[in-house]
């Protein structure tokens, strides 16, 4: 299965198994991005996201861990 950027809640599971002792309020847009881009299942352009985006990304991130 690969993973673009319009699939937000894929994103925020795999970024929580990938980085489970990680706090997602603490996260850097800039790290959040890397982070993305490394998952193994994701497959779309690095330049596509935007902060729109990645902040969706960390809201859903800190929703999986409630």
């Amino acid at each position: 299965m690969s993973i673009k950027w319009t699939d937000i809640r894929e994103i925020a599971i795999a970024l929580d198994e990938a980085h489970p002792d990680v706090d997602p309020q603490r996260v850097r847009f800039t790290d959040l991005h890397q982070w993305v881009c490394a998952l193994e299942e994701f497959s779309d352009d690095p330049q596509r996201s935007n902060e729109k985006i990645l902040e969706a990304i960390q809201m859903t991130w800190l929703e999986e861990r409630a």
